[in-house]
């Protein structure tokens, strides 16, 4: 076929009273969110130091009222009307459960030299609180907000380092090097193995927090002491990057979903498709347990989901520097996803597409064909960030989001970023560059692929946004294979994505 330029119309979302727009905050400001599922309080646990508790109650405080738009005169800035307001659902002043951490503990454990030991050690003094209350208390806790200063924020991340003024020498330690060899070559010393403990972990506060948390099935929200503060703080060294309305939007829209609720979903989704984002991570933690991990996320047509842990192994080629499953293992994963979605749904998927990053082998389509009926239709969809194209309008005007070049009837080309005329601006600041989309596997209709694809870019429940760049299959996949690889692996049932998120 010839290369055809064709536009993919804007998906709708469904909002409280079955009522459909495109943008998610006019939705939730007219009609409110989906009435399924919708708690009945927000019943929130807070950990932090005095300052971040405070700046909690502070932050909680105005945003149960009404907060203005930065540029009321721009369309894509909107007040913030106050969470009941918008949810439909209170948010008591008093957190359910509020656990205090010394601050000159974190900071001093933060500041180690050896970093393993600073981010494990740091981690701990907030997980250990959080599953001492979860195992003494049957209090129920729906989201843990766990307010951390800037200050680990800058020094919780894998490359950074405290300047030689701040840092605190960590006498006595393991050391990386010495306790990789024990990962590799056991000691005969059963005091050598406790000491690796730490260098099991990723060295990255946000995720390894996270991993520690799953198996406690405890839903977290990491937000920094400076997202909290107000305006005025701002001139006493907080660091400000969204306003204050756009932070009530995205923190407010975030804490809901992880509740339990349901903001809103996708409008117009054919009965019967699955979605599932397939991920793959490089396993540097446990060098005897297998190169990588992977995991799958199965999607409805409401946002909502599982995360299955797959089997950890071989499975990428540094000759083909590609990940690659087994027939065998490929088959386990997918036969788990159609169980689960059964399981909710009352009946199988009439269509199953897998979304990932990788041209799918042979042996794993043979194991995916046989984990179906014969009545399923799977597609397997290649997606990746493309630099090939880039397209201006008159006057360097970026390209419509939705705009699909069709290089053929299973390649194309498509914008899920560029000026949107609903907000009358692109919001970004590079050249928008298109996602390029394959049917790898399988037959479908490839207008049909982009739609699906368009409208995974409107469910990303992390933000309240007009649109996502990336479809949720891949962008949740990234979030997810983070946390499968920020701890030792272990196996376990499958959790919702709010728990990885």
């Amino acid at each position: 076929m010839n290369a055809v330029l064709s536009y993919i119309d804007e998906p709708k979302l469904e909002f409280g009273y079955g009522q459909r727009l495109k943008d998610p905050r006019d939705g939730l400001f007219l009609f409110g969110p989906l009435s399924e599922r919708r708690p009945s309080q927000m019943r929130v646990g807070v950990v932090g130091t005095l300052e971040g508790l405070s700046l909690y109650r502070e932050w909680l405080t105005r945003v149960r009222g009404f907060i203005p738009a930065a540029e009321p005169q721009a369309a894509h800035h909107l007040a913030f009307p106050g969470f009941e307001a918008v949810f439909q659902t209170p948010w008591p002043n008093k957190p359910i459960v509020e656990i205090p951490l010394s601050s000159t503990e974190v900071a001093n454990s933060i500041r180690k030299t050896d970093r393993h030991t600073a981010i494990y050690q740091t981690v701990s003094l907030f997980t250990d609180r959080i599953i001492q209350q979860l195992t003494e208390d049957d209090i129920e806790v729906d989201i843990w907000f766990v307010v951390i200063p800037d200050e680990v924020w800058r020094l919780g991340r894998p490359k950074s380092r405290p300047s030689r003024l701040e840092s605190i020498h960590d006498a006595g330690v393991l050391g990386a090097r010495l306790a990789r060899k024990f990962l590799r070559e056991p000691s005969l010393f059963p005091e050598d193995m406790v000491a690796t403990t730490a260098y099991r972990y990723d060295l990255n506060f946000h995720h390894q927090l996270k991993a520690r948390l799953i198996q406690h099935k405890a839903v977290v929200q990491v937000v920094r002491e400076s997202s909290l503060a107000s305006e005025e703080a701002t001139e006493f060294g907080y660091r400000r990057i969204q306003d204050p309305a756009t932070v009530a939007w995205n923190l407010g829209t975030t804490a809901f979903f992880k509740a339990g609720g349901r903001p809103w979903k996708l409008a117009d989704v054919r009965p019967g498709v699955c979605y599932v984002g397939l991920v793959f991570k490089l396993n540097t933690l446990e060098p005897l347990a297998g190169n990588a991990c992977c995991g799958a996320q199965m999607f409805l047509d409401s946002g909502d989901g599982l995360v299955f842990k797959g089997a950890m192994g071989p499975w990428y080629s540094r000759d083909r520097k590609e990940f690659s499953l087994s027939e065998e293992v490929a088959r386990d994963l997918i036969k788990r996803v159609v169980d689960a979605y059964e399981a909710i749904q009352g009946s199988p998927p009439r269509e199953l597409f897998i979304h990932g990053r990788k041209w799918f082998s042979d042996a794993e389509w043979r194991g995916f064909r046989s984990a179906v009926s014969a009545e399923t239709n799977i597609v397997c969809v290649r997606i990746s960030r493309s630099h090939d194209l880039k397209l201006f309008g008159p006057g360097r005007t970026p390209v419509l989001r939705g705009t699909a070049f069709i290089a053929s009837e299973r390649r194309a080309y498509l914008w899920t970023v560029g000026y949107i005329p609903e907000l009358m601006t692109y919001p970004g600041r590079e050249v928008p560059n298109p996602l390029l989309v394959d049917v790898s596997r399988g037959h479908a209709d490839l207008n049909v692929v982009l739609r699906d694809v368009m409208g995974l870019t409107k469910v990303n429940f992390n933000a309240c946004i007009f649109a996502d760049g990336l479809p949720v299959t891949l962008r949740f996949a990234e979030a997810v294979g983070e946390i499968l690889t920020a701890a030792p692996h272990t196996p376990g049932p499958p959790l919702p994505f709010r728990h990885y998120i």
